[in-house]
């Protein structure tokens, strides 16, 4: 980060290729919607570099902070999306099964994903955090800016919610 904030323009670069997959992982299961993910990463490293400069080791995590701003972002993205009014009614998908939705591990992945979006959001972001970010349990609550203990809360009803939701599949 120092190094970006000099101007570096590889260290720029490593920190980009590092850092935004996992921006987009975690945007997208957000926001369930790889368009708005892919604008949320890319504001995010533009944040990044914008702080690189400034940027003071020792003064937060670095990846707790990041995440901790794509999580603003997705918040904002959020927000907007309920105060969206329009005249006419999206466009509807149509529901007629697509070819490549036949194969059971595309459907199962949408029924997760579909599963984790109906989650509430505080509960979404612990299980997005610990499960699909992989960060560890005091990490994800000092992204959350909960306590461990309320973040294992968080983990466990939305895990319980995850399972209620996915019952049939565990009988297959």
């Amino acid at each position: 980060m120092l190094r970006a904030g000099r101007g570096d323009t590889a260290a720029i670069q490593a920190l980009t290729g590092r850092k935004l997959p996992r921006l987009l992982a975690l945007a997208s299961r957000m926001l369930g919607d790889a368009s708005e993910a892919e604008d949320i990463a890319q504001e995010a490293c533009l944040r990044m570099w914008r702080q690189a400069p400034t940027w003071r080791p020792g003064a937060a995590k670095f990846d707790t902070w990041l995440h901790r701003v794509t999580l603003n972002l997705c918040y904002d993205r959020l927000r907007r999306r309920r105060e969206t009014l329009t005249d006419t009614p999206p466009d509807r998908e149509d529901p007629a099964p697509r070819a490549d939705a036949v194969l059971l591990s595309k459907g199962t992945a949408q029924r997760v994903n579909a599963a984790l979006q109906a989650l509430p959001l505080r509960q979404r972001e612990a299980i997005v955090l610990c499960h699909y970010q992989e960060l560890g349990n005091i990490e994800a609550a000092r992204t959350l800016g909960i306590s461990v203990e309320a973040l294992e809360s968080l983990l466990s009803r939305g895990r319980r919610a995850l399972r209620a939701a996915l019952a049939d599949l565990a009988a297959r």
